[in-house]
């Protein structure tokens, strides 16, 4: 448990960095290189839709049926059918989320998906508003897990000056992969009015 807490901090502190830091990298500082969405592979698109699109509030920007052949006019005739569908939040090149449903062949769910934080797992951390009702949502979504209540926290302030509050929760989608849910309770930690005198 120590070691999820760890990685909760972790995962709080690049989000915190994320806040304060969403805009574009200037020209200088640019490498050759974007990250343009992860694509998650899921047994029922329609439900993880009710998750990441209703719940958390993303937005479809994509969503196609696509077949092999290109021209085959339905499943019965194409080689391979799937759906994908691609969602954004505040960026409609970088950071989206897309989704694949295999229907041709389908994919056999596993067993046992990865443990959330354990070697081989990845956790999605979204900065959300109202992140205690965004959670309430989520959480209704058939198959979610819940992992960790929304809980008040703090991290340390840049510099070492004061803590920064953020609300955090954490649950697991659907299909098994961990979402982290901040939300900052005062303004820009970068420019201070974020920060609260540490207790002492």
């Amino acid at each position: 448990m120590r070691l999820h807490k760890f990685l909760l901090l972790l995962g709080g502190l690049c989000s915190l960095a994320t806040v304060s830091l969403a805009a574009p990298v200037s020209e200088a500082e640019r490498v050759p290189i974007d990250l343009r969405r992860t694509t998650l592979i899921v047994r029922d698109m329609d439900n993880s839709l009710r998750f990441y699109r209703d719940a958390l509030g993303l937005k479809v920007a994509y969503d196609q049926i696509i077949r092999t052949p290109r021209d085959a006019a339905s499943d019965a005739d194409a080689e391979r059918s799937l759906r994908l569908v691609l969602l954004q939040a505040n960026d409609d090149f970088i950071g989206m989320i897309g989704m694949i449903q295999y229907f041709k062949p389908s994919k056999p769910v596993p067993a046992a998906p990865a443990e959330p934080f354990s070697i081989g797992s990845m956790v999605f951390v979204f900065n959300v508003k109202n992140a205690a009702a965004r959670f309430a949502a989520a959480r209704e979504v058939p198959g979610v897990r819940v992992i960790e209540e929304p809980a008040p926290t703090t991290y340390p302030g840049y510099g070492g000056k004061g803590v920064i509050p953020v609300l955090v929760s954490t649950l697991t989608d659907p299909d098994g992969y961990a979402i982290e849910l901040n939300e900052l309770l005062v303004g820009n930690p970068r420019s201070g009015s974020a920060v609260v005198p540490a207790r002492k």
